[in-house]
């Protein structure tokens, strides 16, 4: 483990098993009927204990972003330049989160991008791209 490995437990198991399937697993919660991101055990909106993993659509909008050209932590060094964004997820809530292939001078805020996933060491994490294409 790393210092870059996330912390995986009972409670976040299945979001990154469902990861590794390249499926997004957010939280929703059946009190209030909203999602919500990072994976928590309550509802951050109405404090309910009434959640559960629900797959996202994968369809994101690129909210904001920067160009990453120096970080010394392992693994993201052997990266730089990456781009660091957030992205408004289809299902509502924000997500921090890296954009791949995507020129920077392609990027613009609003731009829909999709999920993708990558083997980060003993982990696979989402991250987001150009939309493939249905043709």
């Amino acid at each position: 483990m790393t210092a870059a490995d996330p912390d995986i437990d009972a409670f976040t198991r299945p979001y990154w098993d469902a990861a590794a399937e390249g499926q997004l697993l957010l939280r929703h919660c059946a009190t209030c009927d909203r999602t919500h991101h990072y994976p928590r055990e309550f509802c951050p909106h109405c404090w309910s204990e009434d959640v559960r993993w629900e797959r996202a659509s994968g369809r994101a909008t690129l909210y904001t972003w920067s160009v990453v050209h120096r970080n010394d932590l392992p693994p993201f060094g052997e990266r730089v330049p990456y781009v660091a964004a957030v992205v408004d997820l289809a299902e509502g809530p924000r997500m921090m989160t890296e954009v791949v292939g995507v020129p920077e001078g392609d990027l613009r805020i609003g731009m829909e991008l999709e999920v993708a996933f990558r083997a980060e060491g003993k982990v696979t994490v989402p991250v987001f791209g150009r939309p493939r294409s249905d043709g």
